[in-house]
């Protein structure tokens, strides 16, 4: 019963080599879209990049051809930033991509391996098993209770029973295995698969916006409208006055150019793509963009137990025999009824085994047989693993005719359909007590005899003899305990979700200090309780026992019903429902199956919970600092978009402070600020202690819009201050518009120091660790030197070189009207000491 003696060697590495060269790779390959050539196009259509075609195109024909120059070179820098940044974000997404391609099992050389599904070539002896995905067109040579849910092909929902003698003996990639194992030789890969030529893909489904993105979309909509009323109504006023068509466009265009805030989108793709892909190397696979912006608000965690909380080791550790009535440890001499006991287990077991407590089986048969019967007998039907508690049931055959019926599964399965006397069964119920409270895993084994081939429906039918029970261990994660404590830190309840009984789900919770190991609660009893029962119990209960399907996705939708925002781990077929609910699916990238992944919305890659934390406390820095920047791009915006509009609109001495020139060299430096500079921050100190964000929160709350507008209407306050302090002076324009452009770039560098937090103070934000800060800064001000110090550039903008005391007064505006916020940030800081 082992691979090897179904006759099947698999392909060769040099007929691997062959059947590549011949059939190509297992992939589809539909006609790509070229990413740069998208993106150009993107580019083409954002409306800053056709204002500024415009304006260069009014300076070419009014023939100032060093405006219209500088604004081509404008078009290709912001475009080129752009590109870039979409080229980030295209490359980290396409590494997620490739880490979410499944492998596959495969018998080459005689040995069963794992490969990536794309490697897979045509005539490999491809393995598949319940829970994974068909990577392709394949004829089965050889299947155990074998069951493929199609509906990816058919749109039919049963699944479909295939073996090697029927006439359906054919599976089909994108199809899903229901039940059982079968090994079958690939017959197509790739576009030459059904699904390859149907053109099914996965890349022509359209993501829908989150809730965030729509927000974000909304805001710049309104911007960009109010942008156009403001652009028309400027022109108008302007072209009344003057009566210059072009002069009159160009000064509208100025205006419509600060108000765009162009940045946000770039901002919101950029931070997201990174995102996901920072978390790529912490070992957090985002399947789905809107994840990452989910994982700083949950509340609650719903973790299995087996692999999760504990190693998956599943050693077989104790074993209670009904005829001798005692527990005895596997590292004892065994008596034949122990020997008898574990021999009932592994032909209830698959013949191939995958499962760590069946492996742990087979092994532990092949340790205590003298003679192994596996290869004499093959299995002539087989009841897959079902019914409330589970078992499985397996009928094998040799040559001569004997037949052996074995049976496995949850104790109360056996005990119910087996001929144990009242003694017998308290005896029984003693001792799954016993081993429960010591954090055991048991299963009953049981044996029944029937003749003939007419079979009941139900494994329940038989009348079994109750052999005994099996005990596996699987000792705690050693780093789980500090995981849980991170946790609760973090304001996050983790609830235990597992198919054992109630006293291995203590015990082990005990042992790893679970909080609330004591409220314990079965899936019976769940299911017992109405929905308002239930939503009020789910918050106090945390340990959930016996777990099935149903349950565990009553307790996801109970908990979603309490506004809890909930992640779910899972593995299994059966977590597949609950991880499709949560609002955060987690599936294990090792022990996980191919439907778990199919529906969970992340990937744990080593199966590590520990993991969760960094991706939660990643999940908030990425939303906090993204917050800061856009709370930086509106604080910015208002005082380009003033200083352009009031000039004009109250006909100051100079109306037209800044042209369009100006605004995109503003422009230019705002944009690495926000999208690189906000992107790279650390996270803050005091994020994982705080309480998640509810999820309902909008991105743009009230008080914090009200602080951005408000840092934007002191800036505005001191560049016009500074604007009427120059005419007072009697400075010219070109002086008066230094100034003020001197004003905005300073109130710029300190908007960025101090919007690094709006708790703790700069001189506590200036020692977090973000390299780009000094490199932009300091370009910032380089660049500021030569605008004011290399003549032809002063003289290109039509800026003045400005004495000491002139400098003075500009840093002196643009410091202060960001500094002041510093006053605000200590006073928060007061009162939550004395809270």
């Amino acid at each position: 019963m082992a691979v090897e003696n179904f006759g099947i060697k698999g392909l060769t590495d040099e007929q691997v080599v062959t059947s590549r060269k011949t059939h190509g790779a297992n992939s589809f390959t539909y006609k790509e879209k070229n990413g740069f050539l998208e993106a150009l196009k993107s580019i083409l259509k954002e409306p800053m990049i056709l204002i500024l075609l415009v304006a260069s195109s009014i300076y070419f024909i009014t023939g100032n051809f060093g405006d219209g120059i500088f604004m081509v070179a404008a078009i290709i820098l912001v475009g080129s930033i752009s590109l870039y940044q979409d080229s980030r974000s295209r490359k980290a997404l396409e590494k997620l991509k490739n880490l979410t391609e499944p492998n596959c099992k495969v018998i080459r050389n005689g040995v069963t391996v794992e490969i990536p599904s794309e490697e897979l070539v045509i005539g490999d002896s491809l393995i598949v098993e319940e829970g994974t995905m068909i990577p392709a067109d394949a004829t089965i040579v050889h299947s155990n209770d074998f069951s493929v849910d199609e509906a990816t092909l058919t749109g039919e929902s049963l699944s479909v029973f295939k073996e090697t003698s029927s006439t359906n003996n054919t599976i089909f990639t994108g199809t899903i295995v229901a039940s059982g194992l079968a090994i079958a030789t690939v017959t197509a890969i790739g576009n030459h698969t059904q699904l390859g030529k149907i053109g099914n893909s996965l890349d022509n489904i359209e993501d829908e916006k989150t809730p965030l993105e729509l927000q974000i979309a909304n805001f710049v909509k309104q911007m960009a409208i109010w942008g156009g009323i403001t652009f028309l109504l400027v022109w108008g006023i302007n072209y009344f006055n003057s009566h210059d068509v072009l002069d009159s466009l160009l000064k509208a265009l100025t205006l419509a150019m600060s108000i765009l805030p162009e940045e946000i989108p770039v901002a919101f793709t950029t931070f997201m793509a990174l995102g996901a892909w920072r978390l790529m190397k912490l070992g957090v696979v985002v399947k789905q963009m809107k994840t990452v912006e989910t994982l700083g608000s949950a509340t609650v965690i719903c973790t299995d137990k087996t692999g999760t909380l504990t190693q998956n080791k599943m050693s077989l550790a104790r074993l209670f025999s009904i005829k001798t009535g005692k527990i005895t440890s596997t590292e004892a001499i065994l008596k034949n009824e122990e020997k008898e006991l574990i021999t009932v287990a592994m032909w209830a077991s698959e013949p191939i085994p995958f499962d760590p407590m069946e492996i742990s089986l087979h092994n532990a048969y092949a340790k205590q047989t003298n003679v192994d019967e596996r290869p004499e007998y093959h299995m002539i039907h087989e009841y897959p693993l079902g019914g409330k508690p589970p078992m499985m049931t397996h009928l094998l055959e040799n040559e001569s005719g004997q037949r052996i019926i074995a049976a496995k599964g949850a104790p109360e399965a056996l005990i119910q359909i087996s001929n144990l006397t009242a003694e017998e069964k308290k005896s029984v119920y003693a001792t799954i007590e016993e081993l429960g409270k010591q954090g055991f895993r048991l299963l009953g084994v049981g044996q029944a005899v029937f003749e003939g081939t007419d079979f009941p429906k139900l494994q329940q039918d038989f009348s079994f003899e109750f052999k005994g029970l099996v005990a596996f261990y699987d000792p705690p994660k050693k780093n789980i305990s500090q995981v849980l404590k991170d946790f609760d830190t973090a304001g996050i309840n983790v609830k235990l979700v597992t198919g054992d009984n109630s006293a291995t789900a203590v015990a082990i919770a005990k042992e790893i200090d679970f909080i609330g190991y004591d409220k314990c609660m079965s899936g019976d009893e769940l299911m017992q309780l109405t929905d308002a029962e239930f939503q009020k119990k789910v918050m106090d209960t945390q340990v959930f026992s016996r777990m099935f399907p149903e349950a565990k996705l009553r307790i996801i939708n109970a908990l979603k019903a309490n506004n809890e925002v909930v992640a779910m781990t899972g593995d299994g077929v059966n977590d597949g429902p609950a991880l499709k609910a949560a609002h955060i699916g987690i599936a294990m990238g090792n022990k996980g199956t191919e439907i778990a992944k199919q529906a969970a919305s992340l990937i744990l890659v080593d199966d590590d919970l520990s993991k969760m934390v960094d991706a939660i406390a990643m999940g908030r820095k990425i939303y906090t600092n993204l917050k800061k920047a856009i709370q930086y791009i509106i604080s910015i915006h208002i005082p380009i978009i003033l200083t352009v509009f009031i000039p004009l609109a109250l006909r100051w001495i100079y109306p037209s402070i800044f042209s369009p020139s100006h605004v995109i060299l503003l422009e230019l430096i705002m944009g690495p600020t926000c999208s690189i500079i906000y992107e790279n921050e650390p996270m803050e100190k005091n994020t994982m202690i705080k309480k998640p964000r509810p999820f309902t929160t909008t991105f743009f709350k009230f008080n914090e819009l009200t602080t951005s507008i408000m840092q934007g209407l002191v800036i505005t306050l001191a560049s016009l201050s500074v604007y009427q302090y120059a005419v007072g002076q009697g400075f010219g324009e070109a002086t008066t518009r230094t100034m003020v452009f001197m004003v905005l770039i300073v109130a710029n560098i300190f908007l960025t120091l101090v919007n690094r937090s709006f708790y703790f103070s700069l001189f506590t934000t200036l020692k977090y660790k973000n390299n780009l800060v000094g490199l932009i800064i300091g370009i910032t001000m380089a660049l500021a030197a030569l605008l004011l110090f290399v003549p032809p550039l002063t003289d290109f903008f039509e800026f003045n070189t400005l004495s000491a005391s002139q400098l003075l007064v500009s840093l002196f505006a643009g410091s202060i009207s960001v500094l002041w916020y510093e006053a605000v940030k200590w006073g928060k800081r007061t009162k939550a000491k004395k809270n």
